[in-house]
């Protein structure tokens, strides 16, 4: 199982890439376990700049954007 991190505000965005990597997990057959984080304080700790940004077990794998399907396809696998 990957442990899925969306780090924003909670924004529009923010969704959209949190329902992305569930999708994308359900075609893959990928199980993950998806969490968004809006406190600040911890998307600082994260040394996230921009959002929305996305860590896949720890290790931040996209900032800034909504991710296009494809990406998060390869990010997951």
């Amino acid at each position: 199982m990957k442990h899925v991190l969306v780090y924003g505000s909670g924004c529009k965005n923010c969704s959209i890439t949190a329902d992305l990597f569930t999708q994308a997990a359900a075609s893959l057959g990928v199980e993950i376990q998806l969490e968004k984080v809006t406190n600040l304080e911890l998307i600082m700790k994260a040394g996230v700049m921009s959002t929305p940004a996305v860590a896949i077990d720890g290790q931040l794998c996209h900032s800034g954007s909504v991710p296009d399907y494809n990406k998060v396809i390869s990010l997951l696998k």
